[in-house]
């Protein structure tokens, strides 16, 4: 099989902004795009490959098609026909709202499928950009839920200022939310269960509140403190830099100006390449050769052995 690239499917939404279209090389005039979706196996969101024999099947008939080819053996046993991420390229014009997601039990225990444990790599954002990702001090549920009802909530969350190459990790709890001017590449389960919790008092254009989950959120939070909810790395060229170990997803950084040979002989599972900045031409163990450039994203099935990649680059490697 060879290296897949997919049609990119962009949300045009009220907080979005001007930087995916021309961060995609899009020949297009598209205003307010808040999100674009790279690789998705969400229902009625499934992304179309776009080049090579898979051309116009959507992801979901390609992992019912391929299986274990495509996805890994393991991967295949725990997920089935389900393709297990959803990766996005996020642009806020706007603060979106605070949040929280469930973690897998507790989105069982309330009648959900699955939560969602997802992480942020910052790009070419705003200066003076923030945004929130968990709890500076200890609050009780009892305390969260008056928070919420005296617009004070945000009082108890830790906000950062962000800088391109900046990580947030964000496992199923941990509150959080995207401010003004932030632009980021997000990288999650497949999953779209969202509990709203804050909104600033936001009213829709037909002059409503949205809704807020304020219990299913009380429910789904972690409470649990800690220093510095920005993840550590150093990077470091020409070779892969980790960023996020968990059972949901790995994923290291690669900023590349020399060629590399990426060895993936014993990885069971299929491997994403999103882009950065730059551009290489990519090569894999059965000749297959394609480009990677900043904005867009590639799916390297199961089956590939190696990966040589030569040009000037930097990429996310994510797999499960």
């Amino acid at each position: 099989m060879e290296p897949i690239k997919f049609k990119s499917l962009l949300k045009q939404t009220l907080w979005g902004g001007d930087k995916i279209i021309p961060f995609k090389h899009i020949n297009e005039h598209i205003d307010n795009v808040g999100e674009s979706w790279e690789i998705s196996g969400v229902p009625g969101n499934e992304t179309i490959v776009a080049n090579g024999a898979y051309k116009g099947l959507h992801l979901n008939a390609l992992v019912e098609q391929m299986k274990e080819k495509l996805v890994g053996q393991a991967n295949f046993n725990r997920f089935g026909t389900e393709f297990p991420l959803l990766i996005k390229f996020i642009d806020a014009r706007q603060d979106l709202s605070i949040q929280v997601h469930p973690t897998d039990e507790i989105a069982h225990r309330q009648g959900k499928e699955r939560g969602k444990t997802e992480m942020w790599y910052i790009m070419n954002s705003e200066p003076g950009a923030q945004l929130y990702s968990g709890l500076k001090r200890q609050i009780t549920p009892d305390e969260y839920k008056q928070m919420v009802e005296d617009d004070t909530i945000c009082d108890a969350l830790a906000q950062y200022e962000v800088k391109e190459g900046d990580v947030f990790f964000l496992p199923a709890g941990r509150i959080h939310a995207i401010g003004s001017g932030c632009f980021l590449a997000e990288i999650q389960q497949t999953s779209d269960v969202t509990y709203r919790i804050y909104d600033f008092k936001r009213k829709d254009k037909n002059g409503n509140y949205r809704e807020l989950h304020t219990q299913l959120a009380a429910e789904s939070i972690d409470y649990h403190v800690e220093n510095d909810y920005r993840t550590a790395y150093t990077p470091q060229p020409n070779r892969g830099v980790s960023l996020v170990e968990c059972p949901y997803f790995t994923t290291s950084v690669y900023d590349l100006d020399e060629p590399m040979t990426i060895d993936y002989s014993e990885l069971d599972s299929f491997v994403i390449l999103i882009g950065m900045k730059g551009e290489a031409s990519i090569k894999d163990n059965e000749g297959n050769e394609t480009t990677l450039k900043a904005g867009e994203t590639i799916l390297i099935p199961a089956t590939t052995q190696c990966l040589d990649i030569e040009g000037d680059i930097k990429f996310l490697e994510t797999y499960v």
